[in-house]
């Protein structure tokens, strides 16, 4: 499991002086890239692939309000990837600093080539890298169907 360590700023609040929704965004987005590059995807990497990852959903469920003065942890759990590579899934926890949980996130995202804006599988380096990770229990192997489970799909308005 990965973690990363936050400071809750001022800025991170919301009207009612606890930690908003954007926040828990931004601190899990930040856990990601960090995890992204440890593993060797900095923004370099992503540019030579001709790639970037591009996310499906985050579904947060809050426990815990969050507030300023002590720091938080932010978790990243590897629970799923397609055969390909193509599609993947994390999961986030957020703990404060007594490991008390105050919120979980469930979040797949895909690759996107930055040329054609099309959905592409990773690359067999870039895949045997992922393959070899940790992986979380539960972990299971993602197909297109599991990127549909929600049947969200969009309604223009003409």
């Amino acid at each position: 499991m990965f973690f990363k360590e936050f400071e809750v700023r001022w800025s991170d609040l919301d009207a009612n002086r606890h930690l908003a929704n954007s926040a828990y965004i931004n601190f899990m987005s930040h856990t990601r890239m960090s995890y992204l590059t440890k593993l060797g995807f900095a923004h370099q990497a992503f540019e030579s692939l001709g790639i970037g990852p591009v996310v499906f959903y985050e579904h947060i469920y809050y426990f815990k309000e969050v507030f300023p003065g002590k720091p938080i942890r932010v978790s990243l759990e590897f629970t799923g990837m397609s055969t390909d590579g193509k599609f993947m899934e994390f999961h986030h926890n957020f703990y404060d600093c007594n490991g008390k949980h105050l919120a979980h996130c469930e979040m797949m995202f895909s690759w996107i080539d930055l040329q054609t804006r099309k959905l592409v599988a990773l690359p067999e380096e870039a895949f045997t890298i992922f393959d070899d990770q940790e992986k979380a229990k539960g972990f299971r192997i993602l197909t297109k169907e599991d990127t549909r489970r929600y049947a969200k799909v969009p309604k223009n308005l003409v």
